[in-house]
């Protein structure tokens, strides 16, 4: 029996290991939005290890087989503890490889999670206790706790599963009467809504930087753009005194766009680029397109949205709202606010802007750089004029505008410049960026795991990624040898000299090779795109 409480021991180890492991992918995946975590459940199959399947199968055995013969069934729990014994060394190192960007945050609804999976847990445990001297029962204890350690990352699902609809339901319901709440008495607070496929929170706040120079704004903070992140943002960021809510709006299916207007009403909406994020998710280019317009098509009457004409998809759609619709371009003229003559540097980027009924051509400098990036100045331009706010003030704000981290965003490191473009990217912002590499004085070089969450056309997008990038770039350092098997055949497409190509299994590896680099002209680095620790090579 000794030896049966020392394999719990064990058994109670490999669950604590395992668990951190599964419960940071959870909430990685969104608490399992969408199926996310069951997905990347399926994607992972490799972490399901065959030595505690075969610790399963042998504590099988000796639950309905080797019972009554104590002297096997006294071997088999001590080859057992061996073998879990090895598997948490395993396991344990696996987790040290992983290069984890953001880690697991603790949170409230984290600590209800966990009581729920201890409860889980427990229960084989008090029925062990209960019948620990009954060899036969307690070893059927064991074999179902074994079959619990086994399942660890469906055990978290299940009680994820239960806490949806019991405790987070409430929770949240709770929380959202208190947002409501405060709303309901700010009558003067105007409400901005901001979606889109890219550029959601460079948008945001590069608006809440232009608006306050004049207003008090509050955007919600980092990239909370669902209904619990609005909830949070007006309980614990909304004050009195603000005066405009910007609310970054983020979505992954059809209705979820509408599900946050009804939550704060917007009146003004801007939509930045629609493309392929999460086409996975959404299931098609159809959905995401009507999904986007759910937020110009929730304005009132009343409302001011801000379109961008050079984007097909919101030209083509036909939008059921006859609200006041602001359009902004760079290559196409005849729109409301337009920008032209874009001129990169070390130091940014400058454009002159021309305002509809206004022949003037005015000029803005701006520390960021990147198309895209323009785009959003133009839309904040918009609105700021449609809130009363001068050209003279505007112009001082753009300049003034802070470079959003990991989003085209430049910085000297050593001996050379980093164009961090890290936080998720996708084709057009990709383009985007190669654009503002390519306009670079310097040896160029691109620093890239290639784009994820791009459904069936995710090899083809990257494959015209290596085309592109093969025009631009002097060197190449891919990260992941299989993930970025598209984009090394698309350079290969465009006969770039596989000599300057390295892939590397981590990114730290390139800035050695960067540091590393002779040469005496200026080097330029573009980190286009950081995977999420949801993907493992």
């Amino acid at each position: 029996m000794i030896t049966m409480f020392f394999l719990i021991l064990i058994m109670v180890l490999a669950i604590l290991i395992k668990s951190k492991k599964y419960l940071h992918m959870l909430q990685q995946n969104l608490y399992n939005e969408n199926n996310r975590y069951i997905k990347w459940i399926l994607k992972n199959k490799q972490l399901f290890f065959k030595i505690d399947l075969l610790c399963l199968f042998l504590l099988g055995l000796n639950a309905f087989v080797f019972y009554k013969d104590e002297s096997f069934f006294q071997i088999v729990l001590i080859l057992v503890a061996f073998l879990y014994a090895i598997y948490i060394v395993n396991f344990y190192q696996l987790l040290k490889k992983d290069q984890q960007k953001k880690p697991l945050v603790i949170t409230a609804r984290v600590k209800r999670l966990l009581v729920t999976t201890t409860i889980f847990y427990l229960i084989p445990l008090v029925f062990f206790a209960l019948s620990y001297q009954n060899i036969h029962s307690a070893s059927i204890c064991v074999f179902v706790f074994s079959l619990f350690l086994y399942a660890n990352a469906f055990v978290f699902l299940f009680a994820n599963t239960i806490n949806k609809y019991t405790t987070e339901k409430y929770v949240y319901h709770h929380f959202k009467r208190l947002a409501m709440k405060k709303l309901h008495t700010m009558n003067h607070l105007k409400v901005v809504g901001i979606t889109g496929s890219y550029g959601k929170t460079s948008s945001k706040n590069i608006l809440s930087d232009i608006l306050n120079c004049k207003y008090i704004a509050c955007p919600t903070p980092k990239n909370l753009n669902t209904p619990y992140g609005l909830i949070f943002t007006i309980n614990n960021h909304l004050d009195k005194f603000d005066e405009i809510l910007i609310a970054e709006m983020g979505a992954y299916q059809v209705g979820e766009i509408k599900e946050l207007c009804d939550l704060v009403h917007p009146k003004y909406g801007i939509l930045t680029k629609i493309g392929t994020a999460h086409l996975e998710s959404f299931g098609s280019e159809e959905n995401i397109q009507k999904t986007k317009f759910e937020l110009i098509e929730s304005l009132p009457l009343d409302g001011v949205g801000v379109l961008n004409r050079d984007d097909p998809k919101q030209v083509t759609y036909p939008l059921q709202n006859s609200c006041k619709i602001l359009w902004i371009g760079i290559h196409e003229k005849e729109v409301d606010v337009r920008a032209s003559h874009l001129k990169y540097s070390s130091n940014g980027t400058s454009f002159q802007v021309t305002f509809k009924g206004d022949k003037k051509k005015y000029t803005f400098e701006t520390k960021l750089l990147g198309e895209h990036n323009v785009y959003n100045i133009l839309a904040s331009l918009a609105l700021g004029r449609e809130f009363g706010i001068s050209i003279e003030k505007l112009q001082q704000a753009v300049r003034l505008v802070r470079p959003v981290e990991h989003r085209l965003e430049l910085k000297r490191l050593g001996n050379f410049y980093q164009i961090d473009d890290a936080y998720n990217s996708n084709p057009i912002g990709a383009s985007s960026a190669l654009q503002v590499l390519g306009m670079m004085k310097g040896v160029k070089v691109v620093v890239t795991p290639g784009m994820v969450e791009l459904g069936k056309k995710e090899d083809a997008y990257n494959e015209t990624f290596g085309e592109e990038i093969a025009e631009v770039a002097d060197y190449v350092l891919l990260i992941g040898e299989k993930k970025t098997k598209p984009i090394l055949k698309g350079l290969e497409n465009k006969k770039f000299d596989m000599k300057n190509v390295i892939v590397y299994n981590d990114v730290r590896d390139a800035y050695v090779f960067l540091r590393e680099l002779k040469t005496k002209k200026e080097i330029y680095a573009l980190f286009e795109n950081d995977l999420p620790d949801t993907y493992n090579e």
